[in-house]
């Protein structure tokens, strides 16, 4: 006599189902990011700079994280080493100068940093292996000063320096796709206030020694990001 064990089909579906039906998921992911500053406000001595460009570029990341399911819902920290770049550009000589050649000056930035982000999710879709999700919540971003790389070329001004704050808030907002264990998700974050500290320049004085002086530029982060990942 051969014994064959049977299944109901909930017992099936739960069992093929995946990582849909668990209680707690541990995840790693990785993508790309584009960012573009939001400026409100630059001022180099007395002159107030209104046409620039912003130039989007592409920067990287990597993130783990856990999500806490509570029927439809979910709560979902991570961590995540982010790499983003952008540039800005504008003309020295502005509008007042039609027939001159425009004469542009750049500010690249790269810049390093820990993100921490905070997230709650409903489960549009949470079906076997196939699930739909959006979510939203803030994110804590420390920046690796050491690491930044932020330059300002063909400025008049020598010696620019900038400092960034070291923690910032943003808002997130996004979408996310998953079969069975392979998910991807889409993402906006909006910066809510000015990374930049100071902005400061060599200054000759009268008596030819050299002093510092401040440059206003107020600019807030504003990101798309793409990531494809593994969930267990």
């Amino acid at each position: 006599m051969v014994f064959t064990p049977s299944y109901s089909s909930n017992q099936i579906s739960k069992n093929s189902s995946g990582p849909n039906t668990r209680r707690v998921n541990f995840g790693i992911k990785a993508g790309f990011n584009s960012s573009m500053f939001l400026v409100s406000e630059f001022k180099i001595k007395d002159v107030t700079i209104k046409d620039f460009q912003n130039n989007y570029e592409i920067g990287y990341f990597g993130a783990v994280f856990m999500r806490y399911n509570i029927r439809n819902h979910f709560i979902q920290p991570e961590v995540s080493y982010n790499i983003s770049r952008c540039e800005i550009t504008f003309d020295k000589l502005g509008s007042q100068h039609p027939d001159i050649e425009p004469d542009y000056a750049t500010i690249n930035s790269k810049i390093h940093s820990i993100d921490i982000p905070l997230l709650y999710g409903f489960n549009i879709i949470k079906s076997g292996p196939y699930g739909m999700s959006i979510f939203l919540g803030p994110k804590l971003r420390c920046i690796w000063t050491q690491r930044n790389k932020i330059t300002f070329d063909n400025f008049d001004q020598k010696g620019i320096y900038e400092q960034l704050h070291p923690f910032n808030i943003s808002a997130v907002v996004g979408v996310g796709v998953n079969i069975s264990r392979i998910f991807f998700d889409f993402r906006y974050e909006q910066g809510l206030h000015n990374i930049s500290r100071s902005v400061i320049y060599d200054n000759i004085n009268p008596d030819g020694s050299i002093g510092v002086s401040n440059m206003t530029l107020n600019r807030r982060e504003q990101v798309l990001s793409f990531s494809l990942g593994l969930m267990f």
